[in-house]
């Protein structure tokens, strides 16, 4: 839970690094939440919940994105790699996955030697 009140606080910060494991607890957390609000949703027939959530979380989410490809050496510009069909996203989630770089690079001092 750290990990995704880390990300919220850094609300559209872009610069910097994040490491793999601040992207991927903030994913899980983020689709976790959706999915209850989603459940709400459908309970109360309310269909607005995931909607707002889904706003409120847009700029953070595109924010540790960024970072997490700076980690890897990559510019934030990357994320439209995502729009080519299947090998974007293919390409992005392998980018997503792969070890940061060692030491600091151009983004910043290694996130890992942070902890």
């Amino acid at each position: 839970m750290n990990w995704y009140l880390k990300v919220l606080k850094n609300y559209a910060v872009f610069d910097g690094r994040a490491r793999r494991k601040e992207y991927w607890m903030f994913v899980l957390f983020n689709m976790v939440f959706a999915f209850v609000l989603g459940f709400l949703d459908g309970i109360l027939s309310a269909g607005f919940l995931v909607v707002f959530y889904s706003l409120a979380v847009l700029l953070p989410s595109i924010a540790v994105a960024v970072r997490r490809l700076h980690d890897v050496g990559k510019s934030g510009w990357f994320l439209f790699i995502g729009l080519i069909p299947i090998i974007g996203g293919i390409w992005l989630l392998v980018l997503y996955c792969i070890d940061g770089d060692v030491g600091e690079n151009k983004y910043g001092p290694n996130p890992k030697e942070d902890v």
